[in-house]
């Protein structure tokens, strides 16, 4: 006999996930202020891995042993964390964790855009159309003021952060390699894997001997590991299991009323009325690309 799910446990979930992940960006926010990206990042990938290496042990599963597995965890890591982490880092630095959470909302956007482009595996629908052309929308409603004004910072970090949503729409490609390994594998894996490229850059070029943190940063870097991307992801491999892939991917558009809630109330950060209203459009777009049509039942 299958096990009973009881949804209002998973739905509870989903809403914890979409908190951690939102708030993901105010502890990055908090964390570079003191901690340069690619140390901060380094932390984050070390402290996450060693984590669910340890809950892996836990629930009696062993790593791959194999050096096709490795390879396949590193690119894995390029693609999902050491790219995209450090490029929203270092975004951060002079854009607001709420805007951030926004452009980095659309993955599901991208992610179709590559599929319908490439690999072809996903059917193109009228609401997926909707879905793209509503995100990209938002985004040109964002990015595009910051472009009239010119190449300022602003612009450059907001386009890093749309670089690191396409990054993670190639990670969720690629992904679909690891069938057949429970999804707290790659994960793990790629995290380590993340930390074996970043620390010797931070060992490097930012000489992290050298830094005085902030205790905030330290803090902000310990919630973002523990809570933000170990224990989320623990949700994360869980809700795959129970709701599924489409339930567990509409936290993306929960997300983004909640990131932007927690930038302004413990960062007191505002948006202006066009990202207000891009924030709509990406919404719009990404629930559309997310939330499963409803179908009639027909006899297959």
């Amino acid at each position: 006999m299958p096990e009973k799910i009881n949804m209002t446990t998973e739905l509870a979930l989903l809403g914890v996930l979409a908190v951690l992940w939102g708030a993901s960006y105010s502890f990055i926010k908090v964390g570079v202020e003191t901690i340069p990206p690619v140390t901060f990042i380094a932390g984050r990938t070390l402290i996450a891995g060693g984590i669910l290496l340890a809950l892996l042990r836990w629930r009696g599963l062993a790593m791959p042993r194999d050096a096709a597995s490795w390879r396949r965890f590193m690119f894995q890591a390029c693609l999902n964390s050491v790219v995209p982490f450090t490029l929203i880092a270092a975004a951060e630095r002079s854009i607001d964790a709420g805007l951030a959470t926004i452009l980095n909302a659309t993955s599901p956007i991208f992610t179709f855009l590559m599929t319908a482009l490439i690999t072809r595996h996903e059917p193109v629908t009228t609401r997926k159309l909707f879905g793209v052309g509503a995100g990209i929308a938002g985004i040109c409603l964002i990015v595009g003021t910051q472009a009239l004004g010119g190449l300022g910072h602003q612009l450059w970090a907001q386009l890093a952060v749309i670089a690191a949503t396409v990054s993670y729409a190639g990670a969720a490609i690629f992904g679909r390699n690891f069938r057949g390994l429970d999804p707290m594998v790659p994960a793990a894996g790629s995290m380590i894997c993340g930390a074996a490229i970043l620390i010797p850059l931070s060992l490097v070029f930012d000489r992290p001997w050298t830094l005085s943190p902030s205790t905030a940063s330290i803090l902000a870097l310990l919630g973002l590991s523990v809570f933000s991307t170990a224990l989320a992801f623990s949700i994360f491999f869980r809700l795959i299991h129970t709701l599924g892939s489409v339930g567990t991917t509409s936290q993306a558009y929960l997300r983004v009323p909640i990131g932007v809630g927690i930038g302004a109330v413990f960062l007191g950060e505002s948006l202006g009325s066009t990202a207000w209203l891009g924030m709509a459009f990406v919404v719009a777009g990404v629930a559309a690309m997310t939330i499963p049509a409803r179908q009639t039942r027909l006899a297959q």
